[in-house]
């Protein structure tokens, strides 16, 4: 029951991201964000999310982490609410953004809490395993409950959906949840607000480039201040005496492998999502309870992944899973670039997402075992925030890269697209044009599809860094191997 709750709770923050998703068409159209804005969509999420994961692992381990779970997981709900009844983007974006620092408390302390109440060996393995599974799955499962929200009430609801969950996920902790053991110590703001402020300073010059050149003065000038207070954030950790960043778990091989894998495969399964769920609905007219039923495959294929992944670990390691799940991974994604405007899901979108999603499956697991083993007791929030918030500022910084590349690629096509369109079209449709300036449906398909074609080419490469990772930094130590059997070897602390 501990672990049901705690999963239950993982699954709601990653369910967020993509059940999202599937709105997203409507939400642009609802409240008028343009093709390359409506990224912040997802990035004001993630971008808090994955800002302050640290402090929030940090307070787990402070403050006791059934508490700030709980607190997490009630914030989260409360700002769910608010962007439900959002009526401009300012207001839905400033909800996602307080859904990140919700998530951010909740999410750290729920996997910090599988490390204190199972058992190291075959029985915490399975339930990282399950873990694993749901946050990888789960994204694919907001898409069809999103699909099922947007379909049959309106897209308001992928919203209002988390009240009940989560409201249901606080009355539980107490029942079946042990308070963990508090850890004196302090908080570190000065890390916490620099690094998110690089992170969105970032984000917020590769999505601008995308609307406005890479020689935009602002665009450059977000690039120069994320540079700025990136190092800032570093000095701010080298200095303080309880960072919210241990840098010292960087000097771990395995561990720094693990989070640059993870920052790699995060930008990819993130853009899979986002620009796939546009493909189907723009380009194949899915619906969107069609949709999410197209993306329900990746969930079960994820698990199964997951589910090979956990059980033959203690004989074979993590090292094989991860190199093969980020070559399926980028076999996938490569696959998916030959889709075109006259694809099928059945011919072209259900392969690839299939390759794709069993590698995935294997590194999730394979990533979250890796980046906890040999942790201290009193650290262990601390390793689970940082492993969290590299997937999330993965994704977030990810995407943005991916939705530049979209956005360069798909104006290049509708360039070349207008021509094209003015030599058929008829008196009505060039006027149309002349006061819009967009393109009808058949024309700006091939734009979008160009752009995300692009995109997955990106992804791709992004997989293979995370092979090459795998392939040349991570080391599986005979030690390694019997925690995972739970052969008795003891762990720091």
């Amino acid at each position: 029951m501990a672990l049901l709750v705690i999963a239950s709770c993982q699954l709601m923050v990653v369910l967020d991201i993509t059940i999202v998703n599937i709105a997203l068409p409507h939400i642009q159209r609802s409240l008028e964000f343009s093709t390359t804005s409506l990224a912040w969509v997802v990035n004001a999420y993630t971008l808090t999310f994955g800002g302050l994961l640290l402090l929030g692992g940090r307070a787990g381990d402070i403050l006791g982490r059934r508490r700030v779970f709980v607190f997490g997981v009630l914030l989260f709900v409360c700002a769910s609410l608010l962007g439900g009844f959002a009526q401009n983007s300012g207001q839905l974006l400033a909800a996602r953004a307080l859904q990140g620092v919700g998530g951010a408390i909740a999410s750290p302390t729920s996997l910090a809490l599988i490390s204190t109440t199972f058992r190291e060996g075959p029985e915490r393995n399975r339930a990282f395993g399950v873990f694993a599974a749901v946050s990888a799955g789960g994204g694919a499962i907001g898409l069809l409950a999103g699909g099922m929200l947007v379909e049959w009430l309106n897209w308001r609801w992928v919203l209002f959906v988390n009240v009940p969950i989560g409201l249901l996920i606080v009355l539980a902790t107490p029942r079946w949840i042990k308070e963990s053991e508090r850890h004196p110590g302090r908080f570190d703001i000065t890390g916490a607000l620099t690094s998110t402020a690089g992170m969105v300073l970032l984000v917020y010059g590769f999505i601008r480039a995308a609307q406005h050149g890479w020689r935009d003065a602002l665009t450059l000038a977000s690039f120069v201040g994320a540079a700025v207070v990136l190092a800032v954030f570093v000095l701010v950790e080298r200095g303080s005496r309880q960072p919210i960043t241990p840098l010292h778990m960087f000097g771990d091989r395995n561990r720094a492998g693990t989070y640059g894998m993870m920052l790699s495969l995060s930008a990819a399964i993130f853009g899979m999502f986002f620009f796939l769920t546009l493909f189907v609905q723009n380009v194949l007219d899915f619906s969107p309870l069609q949709a999410g039923l197209a993306f329900l495959p990746v969930s079960a294929v994820i698990a199964i992944g997951a589910g090979l992944a956990s059980r033959f670990l203690p004989v074979y390691g993590p090292k094989p899973f991860m190199v093969v799940g980020a070559v399926l991974a980028a076999a996938g994604l490569a696959w998916l670039t030959l889709t075109d405007v006259d694809s099928t899901y059945a011919g072209s979108i259900l392969g690839p997402m299939l390759v794709f999603s069993l590698g995935m499956g294997m590194e999730f697991v394979s990533l979250t075992l890796m980046a906890l083993s040999n942790v201290r007791v009193e650290e262990t929030g601390a390793a689970s925030g940082l492993l969290n918030a590299t997937q999330q500022v993965g994704g977030s910084l990810g995407l943005s890269i991916l939705v530049t590349m979209f956005g360069t690629a798909s104006t290049n096509e509708a360039e070349k697209q207008i021509p094209r369109f003015l030599a058929q079209a008829t008196p009505v449709e060039r006027r149309r044009f002349e006061q819009t300036g967009e393109l009808p449906a058949r024309w700006a398909d091939e734009g979008l599809t160009a752009g995300a074609s692009a995109a997955f080419v990106t992804a791709a490469i992004f997989t293979l860094v995370a092979a090459l990772i795998a392939v040349l930094v991570i080391q599986v130590r005979p030690s390694d191997l019997e925690r995972l059997k739970g052969g008795g070897i003891p762990g720091p602390g």
